[in-house]
């Protein structure tokens, strides 16, 4: 289904809403190519109107149930999702040249073409909104040790800032 809306009928006058709800097969797709284990619910709702003369304002709301794995025990860990959504289409937009490019400050503008895509819009919106590190309840990373036979092994404690200063403070208080 397309929900594409072609800017040469938009309305200069009025705003344009849209909103958006995939069914199931849609949804359990999205999950797929973001690599996350489901999209219980999936809702963005919004509006496209005309900024300034040439430019077009795609706003709205995102809301979503996700579940991903766990980054410790790998368990289902469902996170619901609201954010607010905001997109510039910019009519002058200048494309970079070269083989880098820095990445700019204001990541919601963007060149404004034939067609604006809210249903686009929805997936980029929701894969920048996942958790990174989705983790469940009391969920914590073991502390991992290794060493050769007979040596001390360092730990996480050791590596801290003040921690040769603690050692040095314990060996002075055993000495005394």
């Amino acid at each position: 289904m397309s929900d594409d809306l072609r800017v040469s009928a938009l309305s200069q006058s009025t705003p344009t809403p849209f909103e958006i709800a995939p069914e199931a097969e849609e949804r359990a797709a999205l999950a797929d190519a973001l690599g996350i284990l489901g999209v219980r619910k999936l809702r963005f709702s919004g509006e496209v109107k005309v900024q300034g003369k040439r430019d077009w304002l795609l706003t709205g709301n995102l809301g979503a149930t996700v579940v991903q794995a766990c980054v410790v025990t790998l368990d289902p860990v469902t996170t619901r999702i609201d954010v607010p959504v905001r997109r510039l289409y910019m009519a002058n937009w200048v494309e970079p040249e070269g083989d880098e490019v820095e990445m700019p400050e204001d990541d919601e503008n963007e060149p404004l073409r034939d067609v604006i895509s809210p249903r686009a819009v929805m997936a980029e919106a929701l894969a920048l909104a996942l958790p990174l590190y989705p983790r469940t309840d009391g969920a914590e990373t073991a502390e991992a040790v290794f060493a050769e036979d007979g040596t001390e092994p360092l730990r996480d404690e050791d590596t801290k800032p003040f921690a040769a200063l603690s050692g040095l403070r314990e060996k002075m208080q055993k000495g005394s």
